[in-house]
């Protein structure tokens, strides 16, 4: 298995389906935002707006699909130097890798993600500047699976 983050010819498939999209290389979190009080979600709501300060109905009917902003701001960063557990996919032998909780622009919440290969903590600080991009997080027979990552913008 791969995880190197280079593409290898395969079918490209989300390693988590629904969380986000890569559609025209426009990367996207997906989730779902009140459309009474715009509060976001991310992963999705299903059940109802959970904002104490919200007038809307509490039955789910106000939940709508949402795409949030692609940029943000490093709110927080570190190396992963072990192996997590399954259901996570990592090479043998495990390469560190380095992970950012990021401000996203728009929203003002804080979404935590890879970031992608060759950045290491020593690149980044908070404030930085990132958006996102899709990254392969591990190759098998079939395809190449694919998160969203975050890359420093330049």
């Amino acid at each position: 298995m791969s995880t190197t983050g280079v593409s290898t010819g395969r079918e490209r498939r989300p390693a988590i389906q629904g969380w986000f999209t890569g559609a025209d290389g426009d990367v996207r979190l997906l989730g779902t935002r009140c459309a009474s009080c715009g509060t976001p979600y991310f992963p999705r709501n299903e059940l109802a707006c959970r904002n104490p300060r919200c007038a809307g109905p509490r039955d789910g009917s106000e939940l709508e699909e949402y795409a949030f902003s692609r940029r943000g701001r490093v709110w927080s960063y570190a190396d992963s130097r072990y192996k997590p557990p399954a259901p996570y996919v990592s090479p043998d032998p495990f390469v560190p890798y380095t992970v950012a909780a990021v401000e996203l622009e728009t929203e003002r919440m804080v979404v935590l993600g890879q970031v992608v290969p060759g950045v290491t903590v020593d690149d980044l600080e908070v404030g930085m500047e990132v958006e996102l991009t899709e990254g392969v997080l591990y190759t098998d027979d079939d395809a190449e699976y694919t998160v969203w990552m975050w890359r420093p913008v330049n």
